[in-house]
């Protein structure tokens, strides 16, 4: 791949990532550990990941257990729990903390569904908005030392590398879809 357009592969790349680590938080019906990675817990002073601070099991299908290795924190991580948008109660029992999910109703998973659509729209939009970027930037080698053939298959290989990543876009959404839907 030319050096031209790498730089656009690992933009287009990122916005990739940042789509499969969105979806990733989303919910299903059965429980995810993932749901828990843009939670912080106040760990004496520091904003730290609750992966980091504790044991973070899936024991049943509809279950994350938090076993905090120093457990003077269980409080801190319940209160964290509360304050994120997961939308789950944690119980714990002084040592262990454990969030059941409910059964999603069929209205909320049609809702997850279109929700991760929109996500999926939003990150085709930041692909094509890197492909317009880098044809802006093949525009302006015109005149110097790159000849118009050579631009002209920078372009098109610039457009494969577009189509490619709406593809594996539209993949990740479908496959996060059949996930929500099944009961």
């Amino acid at each position: 791949m030319d050096d031209k357009i790498k730089v656009y592969d690992e933009k287009m790349q990122k916005a990739y990532n940042y789509l499969t680590d969105d979806l990733a938080a989303v919910r299903a019906g059965r429980a995810n550990p993932h749901v828990l990675d843009r939670v912080r817990v106040d760990y004496y002073g520091t904003p730290t990941p609750i992966a980091q601070v504790g044991n973070v099991t899936v024991p049943e299908a509809r279950m994350i257990q938090i076993a905090p290795w120093d457990k003077s924190m269980v409080k801190e991580i319940n209160k964290a729990i509360l304050a994120s948008d997961i939308g789950i109660t944690p119980s714990d029992d002084g040592s262990v903390i454990r969030l059941v999910f409910p059964e999603l109703t069929e209205d909320r998973r049609k809702q997850l569904a279109k929700d991760i659509r929109k996500k999926g729209e939003d990150a085709k939009v930041a692909v094509r908005n890197i492909r317009r970027d880098g044809n802006d930037a093949l525009k302006k080698l015109k005149g110097t030392e790159v000849s118009e053939d050579e631009i002209a298959d920078l372009e098109d290989s610039l457009q494969k590398l577009t189509e490619d990543y709406c593809k594996r876009i539209d993949k990740a959404i479908e496959d996060k879809s059949k996930e929500l839907m099944e009961i």
